[in-house]
C-alpha cells in the first residue's frame, strides 16, 4: 500500500507550507486525484489519521476530488470520458486513444483555520 507513504509526503509538504506562511492550524487539505491514477481514495482516507498523528495536522481533515480521465480518439479526434466508455470511443468505436488527463495527483488547497 503506497498510499501511506504518499500521504506522509503530503503531510511534510503541508507542514512546510504552514511554516513558510506562519499558519498555526490547518482545517482541511484538499487533494485532486485523477480517476485512473494509481491512488485509491479510500486508502488515502484510511491512512490519513496515522500520517497526521502527533503532527500539527492532527486535527485536520482530508478531502479528495476526483478528476475525470479523458481521452482523445486518434481516429475521429473526439474527446471522451475514458472510464464510462471503457476506453472505447463512443463516436467511432475505436480503442486507439491518447490519454489527456486522469492520472493527476495534486494538493489543490490548504484551508487554514
Amino acid at each position: 500500500m503506497h498510499e501511506l507513504s504518499v500521504v506522509m509526503e503530503v503531510v511534510k509538504i503541508v507542514e512546510k507550507a504552514m511554516q513558510e506562511n506562519n499558519l498555526q492550524q490547518v482545517k482541511t487539505i484538499v487533494l485532486q486525484i485523477g480517476e485512473v491514477s494509481s491512488m485509491i481514495p479510500r486508502y488515502l482516507h484510511e491512512c490519513f489519521p496515522a500520517a497526521v498523528d502527533g503532527t500539527a495536522l492532527e486535527n485536520s481533515k482530508l478531502e479528495i476530488e476526483i478528476l475525470p480521465a479523458n481521452a482523445l480518439c486518434k481516429n475521429c479526434k473526439k474527446v471522451y470520458p475514458l472510464v464510462p466508455n471503457k476506453g472505447v470511443c463512443p463516436q467511432c468505436g475505436s480503442n486507439h486513444k491518447e490519454l489527456l488527463g486522469g492520472r493527476e495527483f495534486f494538493i489543490k488547497e490548504i484551508v487554514a483555520c
